[in-house]
């Protein structure tokens, strides 16, 4: 793996720099009737949708560690991760998102597809990489049948 710096880290880092844009870039600052609802309802969602995706390793007692995906014991393929490979990436994306939202700044969606791209450069394709190594077709076929995001 050539990144060593956990997702819910990278994360952090986003709303790091998204509370410096909003702070420092007031331009971009936006408001609406519900914002913080809204903003709230894309949070809760992520967190929901992580606690899935957790929830489906621990009872497939394989490692939720994305920094070794080789220690991986087996391909989750069920629940959530039918309809999309990267759950617990989706979950951290929509929280982003709701953060964006709750600072009320556009220049925070910035950092949401900077996660995305980041994620999907250093640590999605070589998961892929990885999990296609060690479960080889049933790994390709699940590929074929799945999104990487939604």
């Amino acid at each position: 793996m050539k990144l060593l710096i956990p997702p819910p880290i990278q994360a952090a880092i986003c709303v790091g720099a998204m509370f410096l844009v909003a702070r420092y870039v007031p331009a971009l600052n936006f408001s609406f009737s519900f914002q913080s609802v809204l903003a709230g309802l894309f949070v809760g969602t992520g967190i929901l949708i992580d606690l899935a995706s957790l929830r489906m390793f621990y009872k497939s007692e394989t490692t939720v560690s994305p920094i070794s995906p080789n220690k991986t014991s087996s391909l989750v393929t069920t629940g959530i991760y039918r309809f999309t490979r990267n759950p617990m990436y989706l979950g951290l994306v929509i929280i982003l998102t709701g953060v964006a939202l709750w600072f009320g700044n556009f220049g925070g969606f910035i950092f949401v597809l900077v996660f995305i791209w980041f994620i999907t450069r250093f640590q999605i394709v070589p998961e892929e990489e990885a999990l296609l190594e060690k479960f080889g077709v049933d790994y390709a076929d699940y590929c074929m049948t799945t999104r990487r995001w939604i």
